[in-house]
């Protein structure tokens, strides 16, 4: 997956609660197969009326905002069923962090398992945010992974949490995967050693039963 150690990008506030998965990608869009992109399908009953035409009042429609790269989000952002598409859709039109007060938990590792970072701000800080946002000249946030801060106009510098290893997954764009093949030889010694102190767990080898 993508690294992610500092970005900046244009903040698109959309505050609503309870934005599920399903509005973040309909269902019906799930049988597309992942390398055909999912950038037009983001929001696409929010972003578009039944006949295909934009609706100009949706956030990403407007030209201020079309290319931004940090959705701020309201509570429980992600919620609903589970589906990887939503956080590629996200990725795909070229959100690269998501900001928040709180995350539906599906949603929320399967953002990090890809290389989209979500982070959890209070309430109040993502409204303060989302307000600079509004302003032409505080639309770009910053944010640096190494040293967990997020940098506005306004707000100055503001500090967030994150898992270490999901950090350290993310500063080097690597996947589950690649973070347990990294510690193959620590993992073989660890076996190599615990069977010698425990040398009944060997397993026997398999009897030969002849007959006459």
């Amino acid at each position: 997956m993508q690294a992610f150690t500092t970005h900046q990008g244009i903040a698109v506030p959309l505050l609503d609660n309870n934005i599920d998965t399903d509005q973040i990608i309909p269902a019906r869009f799930l049988h597309r197969p992942r390398n055909a992109g999912y950038a037009d399908q983001l929001f696409c009953d929010l972003r578009f009326h039944v006949d295909g035409s934009a609706d100009a009042h949706f956030i990403l429609n407007q030209p201020d905002y079309a290319a931004g790269s940090i959705l701020l989000a309201g509570e429980n952002f992600g919620c609903g069923s589970s589906r990887e598409h939503a956080v590629w859709a996200l990725m795909d039109y070229g959100f690269r962090a998501v900001i928040a007060p709180s995350f539906g938990d599906i949603f929320f590792n399967n953002s990090l398992k890809n290389g989209l970072l979500v982070i959890t701000l209070h309430h109040q800080t993502v409204q303060a945010l989302a307000q600079e946002a509004r302003q032409p000249e505080s639309r770009h946030l910053s944010i640096d992974l190494e040293q967990q801060c997020i940098s506005s106009t306004e707000q100055g510098d503001l500090a967030f949490e994150i898992d270490a290893y999901r950090k350290e997954a993310l500063l080097k764009g690597a996947s589950e995967i690649d973070m347990t093949l990294a510690k193959e030889g620590a993992i073989t010694a660890f076996e190599e050693a615990y069977l010698k102190r425990h040398p009944w767990l060997i397993p026997s080898p398999p009897t030969t039963i002849t007959t006459q």
